[in-house]
């Protein structure tokens, strides 16, 4: 795939509670917020229905590394996560820098004048908004898909 391949991408926040969940019309031009999936055993297999329905062509997972570049037990989580996704799937997935997508969703949310207890339902899906166009947006500068490729049969390191 091409970073100019016409279709739908899935954008996946990775949360302990909340996976949030966006998507960019087919021209990859703007990202919009699909919903909130609650973390459990269910996940996967919820994020997988949602990109069959919108005959999603990738799904791109945001790696929140710490602003050095370093894993966390959150990256861990979020390469755990999108191996789960891509073994339950035949679509692309791929994972993406996500530094401060959800602190920026809270300030977007917060300028809004959304409290941060009233925007616990869809902080998730707009950090996924957020990660999903900064990788649509890479994509289309680069010329090439943005975050490095998940292959299901590896395990995440």
């Amino acid at each position: 795939m091409t970073g100019f391949d016409r279709g739908v991408r899935l954008g996946i926040d990775v949360g302990r509670a909340r996976v949030g969940v966006a998507k960019c019309d087919p021209d990859g031009l703007l990202a919009t917020p699909v919903e909130t999936v609650a973390r459990n055993e269910d996940s996967v297999a919820r994020i997988i229905a949602i990109g069959r329905e919108y005959d999603a062509v990738q799904i791109l997972v945001g790696l929140p590394t710490n602003l050095r570049g370093e894993d966390t037990a959150s990256t861990t989580d979020a390469r755990e996560f999108a191996t789960a996704i891509a073994r339950a799937t035949d679509v692309p997935v791929r994972l993406v820098d996500e530094r401060l997508s959800t602190v920026s969703a809270h300030a977007a949310l917060r300028q809004s004048g959304r409290s941060q207890r009233g925007s616990r339902g869809i902080v998730d899906q707009v950090a996924a908004v957020i990660l999903l166009q900064n990788a649509l947006d890479v994509e289309k500068s680069r010329g090439s898909a943005a975050g490095t490729p998940v292959h299901p049969d590896e395990e995440p390191d």
